[in-house]
C-alpha cells in the first residue's frame, strides 16, 4: 500500500511561530512525499541549524539535524550510502546561503541526485532578525540597525551557473503550486534546488503576505522554456534590487545529465551499505597513524 501524506506525520507538535511559513513547507513535503510514491523507510530528510533545522522531527521518516551550514555534505554521505533512498536536505537561507554556500555550489556541479529546498525568509530568524544574503538592500535589522549596504545573492542564478540540474522556486502561500514543485524536484534524477519565498512574522515586517501577493508571477503561465538554460538565468536576476517590479516562481531550469553517484566506480557493484568491508585489509593505514 502506498503512503499517505498522514503516514508522513508524527505526534511532535512543530515548535515554530504562529504564522511562519515552515508550516505551510511542511505540509507541502508530506503532500509531495505522498503523491510521488515514497515509502517512509526509504526517505531521510536531513537539515541544518535554524527555523528549518526542526523539519525532519516533523516528519516520518530517517531524519539527522546536522551541523550549521552543512547540511549538503550530510544528505550527499546518506545518498553515497544508499542510492536507494529518496534523501531531502533542508535548510535556511543563512544556512544554505551564507555559511553553507560553499557545500551548495560543489553539490550543484557534482550533479548528487537528492532534493534541496532552502527556507527563504530573508531573515536569520533563530537567532532573532539578523540580515542574512537574501535580505533586500536598505533592510534594517539587529545586525544592520541603520540599513543593510549590501546587495542580496542570486542563489537560483548561481546554482545554474554551478550546473544544477533542477532550479526552481515556489512560495508558502500557494500550497498546491510548492507541492507541485517540491514533487517535480523529488522525481528529478539529479541535483533539485527548491527556493522557497516565505513570510516571517516575528522578524521580517517588509516581506509580508501582502507584499508578495502583489508581486509574484508564475512562470509556467507566462510560457518560459526551462530547457533554455540562457533564459533561465535571465529570470534568475529578475528581483526587485535589480529594478524589477515583479519576482518569478516556478522552475527556471531542468536538464538531465549523468549524476554524481551513478558515475561512482566504487558504486557500480554494489550499494556501499551492501559491500563486505570484512575482507579490506586497513592495517596499512592505521599504521600512518602510529
Amino acid at each position: 500500500m502506498m503512503a499517505t501524506m498522514a503516514d508522513f506525520g508524527t505526534r511532535e507538535t512543530p515548535q515554530w511561530c504562529p504564522g511562519c511559513g515552515d508550516f505551510n513547507i511542511l505540509t507541502a513535503v508530506r503532500a509531495a512525499l505522498a503523491k510521488t510514491g515514497k515509502e517512509t523507510h526509504n526517505t531521510v530528510v536531513v537539515s541544518g541549524i535554524g527555523c528549518s533545522g526542526k523539519t525532519p522531527h516533523y516528519i516520518r521518516t530517517y531524519g539527522f539535524e546536522s551541523l550549521h551550514g552543512r547540511t549538503l555534505p550530510v544528505a550527499t554521505g546518506a545518498k553515497l550510502s544508499n542510492r536507494k533512498l529518496t534523501v531531502l536536505a533542508m535548510g535556511g537561507d543563512g544556512d544554505g546561503y551564507g555559511i553553507g554556500l560553499n557545500h551548495l555550489m560543489h553539490t550543484c556541479r557534482r550533479n548528487m541526485d537528492m532534493t534541496y529546498i532552502v527556507h527563504d525568509n530573508e531573515i536569520y530568524g533563530l537567532t532573532t532578525g539578523q540580515a542574512s544574503p537574501t535580505s533586500m538592500k536598505g533592510m534594517k535589522t539587529k545586525s544592520t540597525p541603520h540599513g543593510l549596504i549590501e546587495l542580496p545573492i542570486h542563489p537560483l542564478a548561481l546554482a545554474i551557473t554551478c550546473d544544477a540540474t533542477f532550479v526552481a522556486r515556489a512560495y508558502t502561500g500557494n500550497i498546491p503550486h510548492l507541492t507541485n514543485i517540491i514533487a517535480e524536484g523529488i522525481q528529478h534524477k539529479g541535483f533539485s534546488l527548491i527556493d522557497v519565498l516565505q513570510v516571517c512574522p516575528s522578524w521580517n515586517r517588509i516581506n509580508t503576505p501582502d507584499w508578495f501577493r502583489t508581486r509574484i508571477y508564475d512562470l509556467q503561465k507566462e510560457g518560459h522554456d526551462s530547457s533554455d538554460k540562457t533564459k533561465a538565468y535571465e529570470k534568475a536576476l529578475e528581483d526587485i534590487n535589480s529594478g524589477y517590479e515583479k519576482v518569478p516562481i516556478g522552475i527556471f531550469y531542468k536538464a538531465q545529465r549523468p549524476t554524481y553517484d551513478d558515475e561512482l566506480p566504487q558504486l557500480k557493484d554494489a550499494e556501499l551499505v551492501n559491500q563486505d568491508i570484512t575482507k579490506v585489509d586497513m592495517s596499512k593505514t592505521l599504521a600512518e597513524f602510529e
